[in-house]
């Protein structure tokens, strides 16, 4: 079964998807800040993505926010992408929300022609790791000490990849 199989078959919360631009640049940093990072974005760095034509951003909308409750940012390169980044609004997380905002993203990722995508994920984020599996990506290789913690030491990132075409 591929990705699009296991996409139809699961159960998504209600909730709309679409593009980001520019103008929600200041929100996208915010949210970026509850993402539990180390390196946080400044909302120059979030806009200056956001108008990158080599990223894809998109955001997740709970009923008629006008904001995002949630974001998820790949730059493309050929038929390859990597996601950059992936947050949910601490009110907003256990809802189906990370699920909608993937389902949607997955697909304009195909849509564009993207046949590969990867990303990193702190091996002790076990929701992350739990969600990625879910949508079939798979484990491609480790990085000991990549990610930095608040206590001085270092944590792995497990490197993931999604066949979409």
């Amino acid at each position: 079964m591929d990705w699009l199989d296991r996409l139809r078959r699961r159960r998504v919360a209600p909730a709309r998807t679409g593009r980001l631009d520019t103008a929600q640049a200041r929100h996208v940093a915010a949210l970026h800040h509850q993402g539990g990072f180390a390196r946080l974005w400044d909302p120059g760095e979030c806009a200056a993505l956001l108008a990158d034509p080599s990223v894809l951003a998109d955001g997740v909308f709970s009923g008629s926010a006008a904001e995002p409750s949630g974001f998820v940012m790949s730059r493309i390169a050929a038929d390859e992408a990597e996601i950059l980044s992936i947050v949910v609004a601490k009110g907003s997380r256990r809802g189906g929300l990370a699920q909608a905002l993937l389902a949607g993203h997955l697909a304009r990722l195909a849509a564009q022609g993207v046949a590969r995508l990867f990303l990193e994920v702190e091996e002790a984020n076990a929701a992350a790791v739990g969600l990625y599996r879910q949508f079939g990506f798979a484990e491609v290789g480790r990085r000991e000490g990549y990610y930095p913690k608040p206590d001085g030491s270092r944590a792995a990132a497990l490197v993931m990849r999604l066949d979409l075409g």
